[in-house]
């Protein structure tokens, strides 16, 4: 690791690792028995969890190779070692939308029942960068080509109903989820880590 190269973001925007990438003849394997990726990669899990949320997205992709990794998948992973809100597609969207409207409503209940605030009646609001998704869970009726999604839709069409959530549409350029489901140029990484109140230590100091 001391002569690892240090990445200025997580993982490059236009970097694509894949299975196709894994060690396939015996030099490449012995190489990489000697390497410990998973190690770097469980360093990373610990990263995300303890103080950079922002990598998550890197160590997501990361930790699909641990059975067989690559030189191009060490790489990625030692240059990540080294830095030490809801995203969807209309179709994604379905079942990613009812999960997370099921975990602000059990949040909601969990805070209700420590007592804590005095009033937790208003609609929880939640972002979303995408406006055909927002339509359609807005929406009582379904369009005949998204039929195979209704049943997953009136769970959330009813909880915005009943004020439980309020659905608003977020710029895709202001969307905090952004780090969790995709590689980021430095600047919008950045950006999205200081709204998120991450900071350098140094600033503290």
């Amino acid at each position: 690791m001391d002569n690892s190269k240090r990445g200025s973001i997580p993982m490059q925007v236009d970097l694509h690792l894949s299975k196709s990438q894994c060690a396939t003849t015996s030099v490449e394997m012995k190489r990489m028995q000697n390497v410990l990726y998973s190690l770097a990669v469980g360093s990373i899990v610990y990263i995300v969890r303890c103080t950079r949320p922002d990598v998550a997205f890197a160590q997501n992709i990361t930790s699909r190779f641990q059975q067989n990794s690559g030189e191009a998948h060490w790489t990625a992973s030692y240059e990540l070692t080294v830095i030490a809100m809801l995203d969807s597609k209309p179709i994604e969207m379905t079942q990613n939308l009812k999960l997370a409207v099921k975990e602000v409503i059990w949040i909601r209940k969990f805070i209700d029942e420590l007592g804590v605030v005095p009033s937790n009646d208003y609609p929880i609001k939640m972002n979303c960068d995408n406006s055909a998704a927002i339509i359609m869970a807005k929406e009582s009726g379904i369009q005949k080509g998204a039929k195979h999604f209704k049943i997953k839709y009136h769970y959330v069409h009813e909880c915005i109903e009943t004020g439980e959530i309020d659905i608003v549409k977020v710029h895709t350029y202001d969307n905090l989820a952004d780090p969790f489901t995709k590689a980021l140029a430095g600047p919008k990484l950045t950006r999205h880590a200081r709204s998120m109140g991450l900071r350098p230590a140094s600033s503290f100091m």
